[in-house]
């Protein structure tokens, strides 16, 4: 038996071969390619699930454990939605936009989802909603369909996406960081993938 090869494999680190560290978002013709694919075949809860991903920007944990009355005021999706967030403890508010509230309405309405039932049931298992290892794999297939390499996107790719494109137009770290709900501006700072002296100069000049 060659040992020698038995501990080079368990010592083998665990992200050999694999691309790690900050996965890129999407631009905005990606964002589109994906829905008009998932409008095309008709798949609602994916669409739903894609355009709130973009939205939101919630960490997956989060976003998979959503229920209908936290999108919805009665009968009707709301413009505005505030969730507690699982990793920081703090609440973070967000927008739904007008197509995210159509592809909302038209699942719920679909599903047939009552107002404690959760947004997104899974199909299989136990598990009363899709966990986030569902999500993942529904995520890497809306990726791998336009062509992009799914090893270098994940289900973060849809968190990062927004605040990048408000980051690009604006400038303002601030904003994006409250958009996130990042207690520290030096994770917003990470997210954006800038660097730290020069974001920590621009929140001062916001600041003025």
């Amino acid at each position: 038996m060659d040992t020698g090869t038995e501990v080079r494999k368990q010592n083998a680190p665990w992200n050999k071969g694999k691309l790690v560290g900050q996965k890129a978002p999407l631009r905005i013709s990606e964002i589109w390619a994906i829905r008009v694919r998932l409008e095309i075949s008709v798949r609602q809860r994916e669409l739903a699930l894609f355009n709130l991903a973009i939205d939101s920007k919630l960490r997956g944990c989060d976003l998979v454990q959503l229920r209908v009355q936290d999108v919805c005021h009665g009968s009707h999706v709301a413009n505005r939605a505030t969730v507690m967030q699982q990793k920081t403890k703090q609440p973070v508010q967000f927008e739904l936009t007008a197509g995210t509230r159509k592809s909302l309405a038209e699942w719920i309405a679909v599903a047939k989802l009552t107002h404690n039932d959760f947004l997104f049931p899974s199909r299989i298992g136990n598990s009363p909603h899709i966990t986030t290892r569902q999500y993942a794999r529904i995520a890497h297939q809306w990726f791998d369909e336009i062509g992009l390499d799914p090893t270098a996107y994940s289900t973060h790719t849809l968190r990062r996406t927004k605040p990048t494109l408000i980051y690009r137009r604006t400038k303002n770290l601030r904003a994006v960081q409250l958009l996130l709900g990042h207690t520290r501006l030096e994770s917003t700072v990470r997210y954006l993938g800038i660097e730290v002296d020069d974001a920590l100069e621009m929140a001062e000049q916001t600041d003025a």
